[in-house]
């Protein structure tokens, strides 16, 4: 009679144990939050902007500061685009000089990064732009010529529709005006910095 009591007092107690385990509530598992890719920057569309710099050759240096215009149309991470310029120069002292460049170009670029927010570009097309050339003791004569720009650089998005570039043109209008027996040609290397802003 002991042995069935201690039996059915420790069925009880285990139904009991049971009963509160079922009344627990139980942790729903919870799911992991769900990947979103970063957007990826867009670099179709029109920009304007400006930029500063270094023209260098054709025996003498100047500062140069112009203004952009330009239109880009992208297609997966290349970027295709039309760009033209029109710059001032500023020598001290050179017997060839060029006062005003300006250049029609296309590039080329690939955006790069996880959003596509920088972009690597090749660039080229036509320069236009004046050749002086002096002579001591007889005077200066200018013309205007037609020539040729081909380089390359990269630009990166700093700040919404804003980005910022660093490029290389090398410039070449080819045989200038000739003074007194003396000719001139103009061939320079041009290393300048500029921000874009995007429409």
């Amino acid at each position: 009679m002991k042995k069935l009591l201690l039996a059915t007092a420790g069925v009880l107690a285990l139904g009991a144990v049971t009963a509160q385990a079922a009344d627990i509530p139980q942790r729903m598992p919870t799911k992991a939050p769900a990947y979103v890719a970063p957007a990826l920057y867009n670099w179709t569309g029109p920009y304007v902007g400006l930029s500063g710099g270094g023209s260098f050759g054709s025996g003498s240096d100047a500062g140069i500061v112009g203004g952009t215009l330009g239109y880009n149309m992208q297609s997966g991470p290349w970027v295709f685009g039309l760009e033209g310029d029109m710059n001032w120069l500023s020598h001290t002292s050179a017997a060839v000089r060029n006062n005003w460049l300006a250049t029609v170009r296309g590039r080329i670029g690939y955006a790069m990064g996880a959003t596509g927010s920088w972009m690597p570009y090749v660039t080229g097309g036509v320069a236009f732009g004046d050749i002086s050339n002096s002579v001591a003791g007889v005077g200066m004569v200018s013309d205007s010529k037609t020539g040729w720009t081909l380089g390359g650089g990269i630009e990166a998005a700093i700040s919404g529709p804003l980005t910022a570039k660093l490029e290389y043109l090398y410039v070449d209008l080819g045989d200038g005006p000739t003074l007194a027996g003396v000719g001139s040609n103009y061939h320079s290397s041009i290393v300048r910095a500029g921000l874009n802003y995007r429409f």
